[in-house]
């Protein structure tokens, strides 16, 4: 089997320009055996965010009681009516185009560096040998500083001033992403019966990362994933995907579809805030399956808390379960774990805890 490296050499070099679409037989490196199809799609009633920024209180509690069983059961919901202009959007989606349509050569200069959450990668070939994602990503960090373009200064600094627009499009998508984000964090401490203000006051000086995701056609969809089974370890994530669709989650045993719908955002709980919330709200096996006629994109924002924050459930939390479920940890050291010792999946945070306390983190 190739060395992740010279996976790496190939998947920046052409891997995606060239190998992907022309070589003979599929690579073995993007093999996924034995892959179980959806058999049915995701059912669950929309959470309207109307009547919570109108400040109506009975609207208020009733998006988060949707909230709170979604979250007890497998902690995805779709909301309506956020707040995000449709034009950010668009924008949004409309710009991995110009990225995404450069030449290797060009996309190299935001190359990611490895152990870096951020930069451009083909198929996370400087990670993994095999079952490789069948997809390109370019991640980057916001966080909310009214006087640092962060974003804007990632896409002018990694590739140049004539992407200063794009780094626009990005920093007022991330801008967008944060406001919601607030608004979800509320819902969810309201969902949990804690102080409505306390998550949100966690995460007001955390770092978070948007990753855009692009899923070229694929000859042989029912052979790979676009992004394998995996558990989010950030605390919450938003996604906004195109209407290819394609994102599944293992829920009841079983592969379900959540199919796009127009002017929805998917909200997703992840690990960091399960422990956050002492193991009440779960984060969820999900996965991207690729298209064989359409490339598929995707934009997920994913928030996160300030790196050396302690991540830590309210007290009303540990006395309504009568024990901690996980023990303190920083936001750093679970990142760095998935970035350099194990792949993401159902289990990553339990394996972090056993790891973290077997090395006295």
């Amino acid at each position: 089997m190739d060395s992740p490296l010279k996976l790496q050499e190939q998947s920046n070099g052409f891997l995606f320009d060239s190998v992907l679409h022309k070589q003979a037989g599929f690579p073995k490196e993007f093999l996924w055996p034995d892959l179980v199809r959806a058999q049915q799609e995701l059912s669950e009633p929309l959470v309207d965010l109307e009547g919570f920024f109108e400040g109506d209180e009975e609207a208020t509690k009733q998006a988060a009681n949707i909230i709170k069983d979604a979250c007890l059961r497998h902690g995805f919901f779709q909301v309506i009516n956020h707040g995000v202009d449709p034009d950010v959007i668009r924008d949004a989606e409309d710009y991995m185009d110009h990225f995404f349509r450069l030449p290797v050569s060009e996309k190299l200069k935001a190359r990611r560096m490895p152990g870096s959450l951020c930069g451009y990668s083909g198929a996370h070939a400087d990670r993994y040998a095999s079952k490789l994602p069948w997809k390109e990503t370019l991640s980057f960090r916001y966080h909310e500083n009214s006087s640092d373009l962060v974003v804007l200064d990632f896409f002018k600094s990694t590739l140049g001033n004539d992407f200063e627009q794009t780094g626009m499009v990005y920093q007022k998508y991330c801008e967008a992403m944060m406001d919601l984000s607030f608004a979800i964090l509320e819902l969810l401490a309201i969902s949990l019966g804690v102080d409505r203000k306390l998550y949100r006051k966690f995460f007001e000086d955390g770092f978070s990362i948007l990753r855009c995701n692009f899923y070229p056609p694929c000859q042989e969809p029912g052979n790979t994933l676009g992004t394998g089974p995996h558990c989010d370890s950030n605390s919450i994530t938003i996604l906004h995907q195109d209407q290819v669709g394609g994102l599944e989650i293992f829920t009841n045993n079983v592969w379900q579809a959540i199919p796009p719908l127009q002017g929805a955002l998917i909200i997703n709980i992840g690990d960091t805030f399960t422990a956050l919330s002492n193991g009440k709200y779960k984060s969820c096996l999900h996965r991207a399956m690729v298209n064989k006629h359409e490339h598929r994109k995707s934009l997920a924002f994913f928030l996160s808390p300030r790196e050396d924050k302690v991540v830590r459930p309210p007290q009303e939390l540990v006395c309504s379960e009568g024990k901690r479920m996980y023990p303190d940890f920083t936001w750093l050291n679970l990142s760095r774990f998935v970035q350099n010792h194990y792949r993401a999946d159902d289990n990553t945070l339990q394996n972090f805890t056993n790891w973290s306390q077997s090395v006295n983190l």
